[in-house]
């Protein structure tokens, strides 16, 4: 896996620079008609630093993210696709496989993408990992609490004339890790023997009245932006890997899902404010399964974030945020503040965050507090 990988790098890079290139945002391009190679990545190295009112302080530095990716055609109107990271290593998987798609975008106001993608649900996912105003995403970004990770299957995007209305649809197969503290969807390519596979339809619509207001976080233009969006989607259980045996306590199988998401934003004059809610119906296969966020085999999983920041002379933004979440089987809900300064060398491709997040009742336990400070560079090419 490594060789081969080594192996990849080489020849793009190789192939890039021996060239006439142009520089893009977010990657090195080199292009003649309708073909072209474009390669790049992102490295962001974390330091992060726990305290726990009931334990120890514990601090780690490692890379959040490793992520090179290459992308090109040969063909008018083709592209394809592949990202991995090799930050996010586990067990036997060495390399997490990200995108890995090709698409066709012939159609007017419409593209068409088949293989590992972005499932259109949570503004606050959607918005890359690059341009997030806090470190780490709130609960309504964060693939562990609802909402779908890129997912293998056919994705539509498009959007209207004026681009006042964007919308997305997926159909796909989806991996949920059975983990009764959580409602974690993964990628079936990176997926663990006890997973559950299962099939996934949903979409989106957002409508944005002065103009299309990309997904990303903060404010550099000063114009004002604003936008609404709805989404949606049900997964199923396929019933090829449910493993877990009645009487588990802290894994239990998934039946089915149903997720639906309201979200908006404002930008104007360096102030930028994104707002999520989102509601999640779960059952697990064991009908009479209490643990983690079930009582008796459901739950409805809900979590809302609020965060937002000031923008000074397009270097530094100050910034805050307030995310809560609640579940059937929580006791009391569970809520984060969070506050933090940006430092922006290079807008998003070279910066340095600082953000300070503050919990209380972990997991719905009362009382179980915890204090995280996250330190990150940012390099993008």
């Amino acid at each position: 896996m490594h060789c081969a990988t080594k192996n990849i790098l080489t020849l793009a890079v190789l192939s890039a620079i021996a060239t006439p290139v142009s520089t893009y945002a977010g990657g090195i391009t080199y292009k003649e008609g309708d073909n072209y190679l474009k390669v790049g990545g992102r490295i962001q190295l974390q330091y992060h630093q726990a305290d726990p009112d009931d334990g120890d302080s514990t601090d780690e530095i490692f890379f959040r993210r490793l992520r090179p990716f290459i992308e090109g055609s040969t063909h008018k109107d083709w592209k394809a696709k592949i990202q991995w990271d090799m930050g996010k290593a586990e067990e036997e998987n060495e390399i997490a496989i990200k995108d890995a798609y090709f698409q066709y975008k012939g159609y007017k106001n419409t593209k068409v993408t088949i293989g590992n993608a972005n499932f259109p649900f949570s503004r606050e996912f959607l918005t890359s990992s690059k341009k997030q105003q806090l470190v780490e995403r709130s609960f309504v970004g964060d693939h562990n609490y609802g909402t779908p990770d890129r997912n293998v299957g056919v994705h539509l995007t498009g959007h209207t004339d004026s681009k006042k209305v964007t919308w997305g649809a997926s159909g796909t197969i989806a991996s949920i890790d059975p983990d009764a503290k959580k409602l974690d969807f993964d990628t079936p390519v990176n997926r663990n023997d006890d997973f559950n596979d299962g099939f996934m339809v949903g979409g989106r619509i957002d409508y944005h009245p002065f103009g299309k207001l990309k997904f990303a976080q903060g404010d550099f233009s000063g114009k004002t932006k604003a936008t609404i969006g709805i989404a949606a989607y049900t997964w199923s259980n396929d019933d090829d890997n449910n493993t877990l045996t009645p009487g588990a306590t802290s894994k239990a199988d998934i039946d089915s899902v149903t997720g639906l998401e309201v979200s908006g934003a404002f930008r104007t004059a360096g102030f930028s404010i994104d707002a999520q809610y989102n509601s999640f119906d779960a059952d697990t296969v064991e009908s009479a399964f209490t643990g983690g966020l079930y009582e008796n085999g459901s739950t409805t999983l809900t979590n809302a974030s609020i965060e937002g920041g000031y923008m000074i002379n397009n270097t530094i933004e100050v910034v805050a945020g307030y995310q809560t979440q609640d579940a059937d089987g929580y006791a009391t809900e569970w809520n984060r503040s969070s506050v933090g300064v940006n430092w922006f060398i290079n807008k998003h491709d070279t910066k340095v965050q600082l953000s300070y997040r503050m919990g209380e009742n972990l997991n719905g336990v009362e009382n179980k507090d915890e204090d995280e400070l996250f330190l990150q560079t940012q390099f993008v090419f």
